[in-house]
């Protein structure tokens, strides 16, 4: 009964590291060859030049959207982070072909579990790009967000983002 009345409150996870979703090369922004993701129309981030077909979840958290095209997946972190993680460009027009997701929306996930596998031959071939941007959507709701790495990055073990919240 003391506990509950004079116990420790467990604060809210206000800052987290959000780990690569993808094996590869980790890019800015600025350089992906898409003005809706260069020029931030979404929100900040980070993108990968990925160099295997897997997606895991990058963060603890929800499943907010699969979209049906299965090319995009949207997660919310515990701190309340919206993550878009974009599976390359101008693949909404495969319409789901290359695509399998391995989680539902409501899903809760932890950072490692995969996501989404795709087909690198037919993202190759079919779409602009593999280039996969990794998106926080409500940016503009956040205190900070920090870039961590550049370069080659391990799915669901390098830090690429930390992103804090109140």
């Amino acid at each position: 009964m003391f506990k509950k009345l004079f116990g420790k409150k467990e604060e809210p996870v206000k800052t987290i590291q959000i780990l690569a979703p993808l094996s590869g090369n980790a890019v800015n922004l600025a350089s992906v060859p898409d003005p809706v993701f260069s020029e931030k129309m979404m929100g900040d981030g980070i993108a990968i030049e990925p160099s295997e077909g897997i997606v895991v979840s990058p963060v603890d958290g929800e499943i907010m959207q699969i979209f049906p095209t299965k090319h995009a997946v949207g997660i919310r972190a515990k701190n309340g982070a919206e993550i878009l993680i974009h599976i390359g460009l101008e693949t909404v027009s495969l319409k789901g072909e290359g695509f399998e997701t391995h989680v539902q929306q409501g899903d809760s996930v932890t950072a490692g579990d995969k996501l989404v596998s795709f087909d690198m031959a037919t993202i190759s071939e079919k779409a602009k790009s593999t280039v996969t941007p990794i998106i926080i959507t409500n940016t503009d709701q956040a205190v900070s967000l920090n870039l961590l790495t550049e370069g080659k990055v391990e799915r669901g073990s390098t830090p690429i983002l930390e992103v804090t919240f109140n």
